[in-house]
């Protein structure tokens, strides 16, 4: 691939790295498409991780009746947020992952991404695009359906607007998790792996009633790293619940500034590793 940027000269730059981006998707997703096999069976893999999950709680959870007061289908709701945030963020944020950084960081190749004439996060960004991904994507959206049709809520608009800002601010929640996490490889070469607590293990608490955990745990997840504000108080919300601890309602639309914050900073702390980054003198 050249990275010779041929757009129009009068385009503003904005749409021009838009472009290179989507060049970037297509050539990942031409290299993923030559082991047709291979990728089938990757896409269906990556697709059992999600449904026998669900499908092992959804099939336990009729024996008890409810979840701490929730039903299946509203804990339906909840997990399915949670997870097609989680997959949408994984197939966009998936260069920043630290095991993929890494590998750049210790092989050196990260300089080849300081030395092209295109941004750096962009690069980073289109470096990783697993299309086996979107198997997932399509479950976690299926769930979500079989969640907004099995709770007792009369839908509106402001309802609707409520989830959406809710799964865009864990996108950029957990994508920002995923940009510390690659950017503490400039200091230590390997992925720390105190982040997967963050990230894999954040999601997956929140995809369940955060009432079911103890009261620290719940508090941490609540003042310490805001968690719960990204798609439990929205749900709360949405299904006529009292948000906990007395917060004010308005705390349940606080994921849509929540998650963009949290992004933002990582991105101040990615810069700062950028520059600490030498190279491997090689």
């Amino acid at each position: 691939m050249h990275w010779r940027d041929e757009s129009p000269g009068l385009l503003p730059s904005a749409i021009r790295h838009l472009h290179l981006y989507f060049l970037l998707l297509r050539a990942q997703a031409r290299s993923q498409g030559v082991y047709r096999v291979s990728f089938a069976l990757d896409a269906v893999a990556a697709a059992l991780i999600t449904a026998s999950e669900f499908a092992a709680f959804a099939l336990v959870l009729p024996r008890f009746g409810t979840l701490s007061g929730w039903t299946l289908g509203e804990v339906a709701l909840l997990y399915g947020l949670a997870e097609l945030a989680f997959v949408l963020m994984d197939l966009a944020f998936g260069g920043f992952d630290a095991p993929n950084l890494s590998a750049h960081v210790r092989s050196g190749s990260f300089s080849t991404f300081l030395l092209r004439p295109a941004p750096l996060a962009l690069q980073v960004f289109g470096s990783d695009f697993a299309l086996r991904r979107l198997t997932r994507v399509v479950l976690a959206a299926g769930i979500v359906a079989y969640g907004v049709t099995h709770v007792e809520v009369a839908w509106s608009l402001g309802d609707v607007a409520l989830l959406s800002g809710a799964v865009a601010g864990m996108i950029a929640f957990f994508g920002g998790l995923f940009v510390v996490g690659g950017a503490l490889t400039f200091w230590t070469v390997d992925s720390v792996e105190a982040m997967n607590v963050l990230t894999y293990g954040g999601r997956t608490l929140i995809s369940y009633p955060m009432d079911i955990y103890g009261e620290w745990l719940r508090k941490t997840f609540t003042y310490l790293i805001p968690a719960a504000f990204l798609s439990y108080f929205p749900v709360l919300h949405v299904l006529g619940r009292p948000l906990p601890d007395g917060l004010p309602g308005f705390a349940a639309f606080l994921a849509p500034l929540v998650g963009p914050a949290l992004l933002a900073a990582a991105f101040a702390f990615w810069r700062l590793g950028v520059r600490r980054y030498q190279g491997t003198g090689t």
